[in-house]
């Protein structure tokens, strides 16, 4: 585990673990489902993760993307990779949509939809929340 893992978490918002990235639940959440994909490397830039990472990268973004579809019906999906304040390489993973969605009384409105995502505006889950959420993510997860 690296201290960007942690911060966003880790273990407690852990969705699914590969090789060398994890999926955490966003625990701020600018739409809902936002994900951080976080390479379980200490590497501190993109170009310094193992060759594996990257290939490993496919099948998790595709993982990401088939259980948010299925949760979320997401209309687009935005990766960002901002590693301002969390050194260790990871990305913000926000599912957009017009308008608003909800699960188990967590309602999201995507405030930036048509344009970029308004990480300012979030919603904050609690525990129950935050486990609720997670719970049901999992359960869209493949495999």
């Amino acid at each position: 585990m690296n201290d960007t893992m942690e911060k966003f978490g880790y273990p407690a918002t852990l969705i699914r673990e590969y090789d060398h990235w994890v999926v955490l639940l966003r625990p701020a959440q600018p739409t809902l489902g936002s994900l951080v994909l976080a390479a379980r490397s200490d590497a501190t830039a993109f170009g310094g993760l193992e060759p594996a990472a990257y290939t490993e990268l496919g099948k998790v973004t595709a993982d990401i993307e088939a259980a948010l579809k299925g949760a979320i019906h997401y209309e687009r999906i935005n990766y960002l990779m901002l590693m301002m304040v969390d050194p260790h390489v990871h990305c913000h993973v926000i599912p957009r949509y017009q308008g608003d969605r909800s699960h188990e009384g967590i309602e999201v409105t995507d405030a930036g939809w048509p344009g970029p995502p308004a990480l300012g505006q979030t919603v904050a889950l609690d525990d129950r929340q935050r486990e609720a959420l997670r719970a049901w993510l999992i359960g869209h997860w493949p495999g």
